[in-house]
């Protein structure tokens, strides 16, 4: 079965992002070459040992333990798949297990840092992408929205008068995010400005490009790593790194763990749980800075 069934099939069933479906289509073309080399000729016919080889394969060539189960996800996704379409009786992939990765604490920008980013003029200019520039940055830490939901975001999901956000995120799952008055007051006045604009077409979305078309990953990354390079050193420096910024800041003030995980739409508590050790190394650092006796 061809692997555009499967893309099209986590396109419009899973409403997988962009990034999500290049990234299936390149780690299965990927495991195609792989399988051709073991004298496979068909991702169909592949059995276990296949995708073993495959992972070792990984391995041997310094892909990281975490690169690696992520292409083990996409290939027990396409095999679930294959499953489920009857061209296969059993999924090869079920019985491979994850390997271990060392827990690594999400990166984000402290909230002084990120006063000064969205305080400076300087930054953000008074034209339609210094408007649309500073207004990604805010939703982004605003709402703690991920890049694909942002990109989807449109100008009917924002209720003026409610004060919220209506958000489309991973498995069809609907979620409202409450604004603060200084991104409503932002979104409402980029809504009327993009009215001003000479667009040959009107866009439905919130975020567009410098013609009114729809905002386009490279474009949202492009913004948020200038932003974060004014106020930031470290390495990482992403949308989702806001997304984290965003989790952290709610959690450092005293918010509840569940509240967080439904504003952020996560499927589990568990994924959540990542900024309490974040939290918990800030309260470390604070107590060795502090302490006479430490």
């Amino acid at each position: 079965m061809p692997i555009n069934d499967f893309l099209t099939y986590l396109k419009h069933e899973k409403r997988c992002s962009p990034h999500t479906l290049t990234s299936y289509q390149k780690d299965l073309m990927q495991f195609t070459e792989f399988l051709a080399g073991e004298q496979v000729a068909n991702l169909v016919d592949a059995k276990t040992a296949n995708i073993k080889n495959f992972l070792v394969h990984l391995l041997q060539h310094h892909l990281s333990e975490a690169a690696v189960n992520r292409k083990l996800s996409c290939i027990k996704s396409y095999y679930r798949f294959l499953q489920r379409e009857g061209a296969i009786e059993t999924n090869p992939a079920s019985v491979i297990k994850t390997l271990k990765t060392p827990k690594r604490l999400p990166v984000f920008i402290e909230e002084v840092k990120m006063d000064q980013l969205l305080d400076n003029e300087n930054i953000f200019d008074d034209s339609f992408s210094g408007k649309r520039n500073k207004l990604i940055v805010e939703v982004l830490f605003g709402t703690g929205l991920r890049l694909a939901e942002l990109i989807s975001l449109k100008d009917k999901d924002v209720n003026l008068y409610e004060g919220v956000i209506k958000v489309l995120g991973k498995r069809n799952k609907e979620r409202i995010i409450p604004l603060h008055q200084t991104l409503l007051k932002e979104i409402e006045e980029f809504i009327s400005l993009k009215t001003l604009q000479n667009f040959d077409n009107k866009s439905p979305y919130l975020i567009v490009t410098n013609k009114g078309e729809q905002a386009y990953p490279k474009l949202i990354y492009r913004v948020v790593t200038s932003c974060l390079n004014e106020i930031s050193t470290k390495e990482k420096k992403s949308p989702h790194v806001l997304r984290h910024s965003f989790a952290s800041s709610l959690l450092n003030r005293g918010a509840d763990l569940n509240a967080i995980k439904e504003l952020l739409g996560h499927a589990s508590l568990a994924a959540t749980q990542v900024y309490t050790h974040s939290s918990i190394e800030r309260l470390k650092s604070i107590y060795k800075q502090a302490h006479p006796r430490a």
